[in-house]
This record gives structure tokens, sequence and C-alpha cells, in this order.
């Protein structure tokens, strides 16, 4: 393409829900509102009393508390601007702009991935290793985990959203989104992009299939050590300890999977704001209502936190 043709933007207009009416739109940020004031109470709430609850101070809810903050993170870049866009119609966002909500998007996802795993891991020690599961899983190994869960998301981060930034863009600046995701900024592109699709390619199999084999790979030998339990009881006892961590597993896989892994064809730009919207704002939320309600510890701990909040505030009258 001509030189001529490239252009310098200063900012680019999400598309995002442009085509509905108005009144689809108010009611979209309506529901969209509270999936996301739901998703951050329930993981702040996680968070809190997962650090004021002593009985909760182990590795499982260690590793819970960063998978909320995640969680959290992820929410707080993509949604507060789609809700902004939703009811004033203002659907511009600067460049700098766009570029951090790629960046923090990819950040928190691949970071996302990797603790996924490191969850899974945990609770293969816990299962298979019960009586060396303190001395394997203490807290200096817990950090450890938690930090290389967290490491693969900068320079994943960094360098495809600086490479992607740094080609020259067409006249045109409409991202067909409701936020800045790397394929439909990638569109706008006035260059040839071959190595960095190729790269982009081979870094989303390699970080999801990472974790995923990890992930598969511990709860193999889980199911193993579970298949072993002699007492239906004991049997039921393992599973439930893994089951929350499993059925999170396989909602953030499965619509990570359909958003970025189907073929263009059968992946229309609407259909992928929908898929879209599964991964980044209603599985945060589930993921949320999993852990507080299939959980009794949590479940019991937040009992306990509201009756020592209740009667402390007795004590002040």
């Amino acid at each position: 393409m001509a030189a001529g043709n490239w252009t310098r933007l200063s900012e680019f207009i999400l598309m995002s829900f442009t085509s509905l009416p108005t009144e689809i739109q108010l009611l979209l940020f309506l529901v969209f509102l509270i999936i996301y004031l739901v998703t951050l109470m329930g993981n702040s709430l996680i968070i809190l009393v997962t650090l004021a609850d002593p009985m909760l101070h182990s590795p499982m809810y260690f590793f819970l508390r960063n998978l909320s903050f995640l969680e959290i993170g992820l929410n707080l870049v993509i949604v507060p601007k789609m809700l902004r866009t939703l009811l004033s119609q203002d659907t511009t966002i600067s460049f700098l702009g766009c570029a951090t909500q790629m960046y923090f998007s990819f950040f928190f996802g691949v970071a996302e991935c990797f603790l996924l795993a490191t969850m899974a891991y945990d609770r293969y020690v816990a299962i298979c290793s019960p009586l060396h599961y303190p001395v394997l899983m203490n807290q200096r190994t817990c950090t450890k985990l938690v930090a290389a869960s967290w490491f693969p998301g900068f320079p994943v981060a960094t360098v495809q959203t600086t490479w992607l930034f740094s080609f020259p863009f067409c006249a045109t600046n409409k991202v067909n989104h409701f936020f800045c995701d790397s394929p439909p900024v990638l569109r706008l592109v006035c260059a040839d992009t071959a190595r960095f699709e190729i790269y982009a390619i081979v870094g989303t199999i390699l970080v999801v299939m990472i974790p995923c084999l990890l992930i598969l790979s511990s709860y193999t030998r889980i199911a193993a050590a579970i298949l072993k339990i002699p007492s239906a009881k004991g049997k039921h006892k393992a599973f439930s300890t893994c089951s929350s961590h499993l059925l999170v597993v396989s909602l953030f896989y499965i619509s990570l999977s359909l958003t970025y892994f189907r073929s263009k064809s059968s992946n229309s730009p609407e259909n992928k704001k929908l898929l879209s919207l599964s991964y980044t704002i209603v599985t945060p939320m589930l993921n949320s209502i999993i852990y507080s309600l299939r959980n009794n510890e949590v479940k019991n701990a937040l009992s306990r936190t509201f009756h020592k909040a209740l009667a402390l505030r007795i004590c002040i009258l």
C-alpha cells in the first residue's frame, strides 16, 4: 500500500454494539452493570474473607485470592469503558488508551491461564501426597508459584502490544469490537503482518496449551488417586476439594477456545463479540459464585466473618 494511505491515528472508535437500537443498548448497560458489580463484590469478598479468616490461610486460598485479583483486574480494564459506551454513546478511545487496554487484557488473561495450572498442581499435591503437602506447598513455594504464574503475562503483553501498535494504520480507525483486542485492531494495519500473525498464533497456542496440558496431567493423576480410595465417602471428599476448580477451568478454556481457535468462516465479528463477553465478563462473575456457593469452607468463613462483624457492631453501639 502506498505511503500516502498511511495515517497516524490519535484515537480509535469502538463499534461494539452501535448497530443495536438505543433501547437494547440501555438494556445491555443494565445487564452488564449488574454482572460487573456482582463480579467486583464477589471477588473482593473472597479476597477479604480469605485474608481475614485464619481457617483459610492455606495454599488453596492463597491461589484463589490471586485468581480473584486477576478477575477484578480484567474487568476493570474492559467493562467500565464498555458501560460508558453503552450509556453515553461515547465510542472513542485514545491511541494510548487502546494500547493500554490491550496490554492489560493480555497480561491478566495470560496470568490467569498459568495460575489455573498452578491451582491444579496444588490440588494434585493435596490429593496424591497429603502427608507431604504442608512441606511441599509451604509459603515460600506458593509465592514462587504465583510469581511464575504472573510473570509470562509481562513479556507476552509487552511484545504483542508494542509490535502491533508500531505498525502504520489505514485511514479508518473503527475497531469492530467492544474493547481493543488484537484481531480487530490488526485489521486496520496497512503493512505486511505475516510475521506478527505467525507469532500471535504460536504464542496463543503455547500460552493456552502449556497450562492446559499441565492441568490435564494433574487431573489425570488426581483421578487415578481418587479411584484407588476404597470408600465412596473418601472419594466424594477428595473430588469435592477440586470440583470448583475443575468447573472454573472448564468455563474458562471452553470460552477462550471458542473465541480464538475457531475458523474465520465460522467466527464472524458478531459471534466473536458474544464469545468474548463470556470469558471477559460472564466467567469472572461465575467464578466468584462457584467458589462462594460450592465451597463449604468459604461459606462457613463468610458466616463467621459476618457474625464477628455483627457482634463488633453491637459492642460499639
